[in-house]
C-alpha cells in the first residue's frame, strides 16, 4: 500500500511530488556513491531525475503545499514526507520503516508543527528554526512540516525567511496554506508551489469504501 494511496484526486500533485522524491533519491545516490561511507545526502538541495524525473520537477528545499480546506494539503504533505524517507524500491512505497514511521508521526527526522490556536507564535518557529538546523538522526533529509503556516503575522514569517533562503543541505521546508496568497511574497518566491483541490465526491466515496469499510 502506497503512501500515496488515500490522496485521491491529486493527480497533478502526486506526480509533482514523486517526480521530486525520485530526484532527491537520485542526487543523495550520486552523493553517497562519490563520497564513501558517508550518509546520503542531496547536494545544495537541488537536483534532476533521470528518465523519469522531469527537469521541472526536480528537487527543492521548500515547498509550498496550497488548497481549500477538504483538499487534503496536509496529508499530500506528510506523504511527501515519508516518500523523500523511503528506503523502500519506489519512493512513498508505505512498506519500508521510515514511509510507516513518518504516517504515524513518529520518524524523528520529520518535524510536523500543528496548531488549534489563532497564531502560530514566535517561539514555536524559532524552534522550528532550530529543529531545521539539525543534521538528520536516520533519514536522509530533515523535513520540516509547517501545517496552516497562514496563521504565522508577518513578522514571525519574516524570522522564518532566513533559514527558507539558507537551510543547511539535507533540509527541506514543507509550508501548507489555503492559498498562496496567504503568506508573503517573499516566502512564496523562494518556494515550489503545488496546488490541490477539493477531490471529486466518487473519488472521497471510493476511498472511503476501501479504507473503512463504508457501505457503498
Amino acid at each position: 500500500m502506497s503512501v500515496w494511496d488515500d490522496i485521491v484526486g491529486q493527480e497533478n500533485a502526486v506526480a509533482a511530488f514523486n517526480a521530486a522524491a525520485l530526484a532527491a533519491r537520485e542526487t543523495a545516490g550520486q552523493r553517497e556513491a562519490s563520497t564513501p561511507g558517508t550518509a546520503s545526502a542531496p547536494p545544495d538541495n537541488a537536483g534532476s531525475g533521470g528518465a523519469d524525473c522531469p527537469a521541472g520537477f526536480a528537487m527543492s528545499h521548500a515547498w509550498l503545499v496550497t488548497g481549500p480546506p477538504g483538499s487534503g494539503r496536509s496529508n499530500a504533505a506528510r506523504a511527501f514526507a515519508a516518500a523523500l524517507q523511503c528506503t523502500g524500491p519506489v519512493p512513498g512505497c508505505g512498506q519500508c520503516k521510515p514511509c510507516r514511521d513518518v504516517m504515524a508521526g513518529s520518524h524523528p527526522d520529520v518535524v510536523r508543527l500543528t496548531t488549534e490556536k489563532l497564531i502560530i507564535t514566535m517561539d514555536e518557529v524559532k524552534t522550528l528554526i532550530g529543529e531545521a538546523q539539525r543534521r538528520p538522526w536516520t533519514g536522509r533529509w530533515r523535513v520540516i512540516l509547517v501545517e496552516d503556516a497562514d496563521r504565522m503575522a508577518e513578522r514571525t514569517t519574516n524570522v522564518l525567511l532566513k533559514s527558507i533562503e539558507e537551510p543547511p543541505p539535507q533540509t527541506v521546508w514543507l509550508l501548507c496554506t489555503p492559498s498562496a496568497d496567504d503568506v508573503l511574497p517573499t516566502i512564496r518566491s523562494r518556494c515550489r508551489p503545488v496546488t490541490l483541490r477539493i477531490p471529486p465526491a466518487d473519488a472521497v466515496a471510493e476511498l472511503l469504501v476501501r479504507r473503512d469499510g463504508a457501505d457503498p
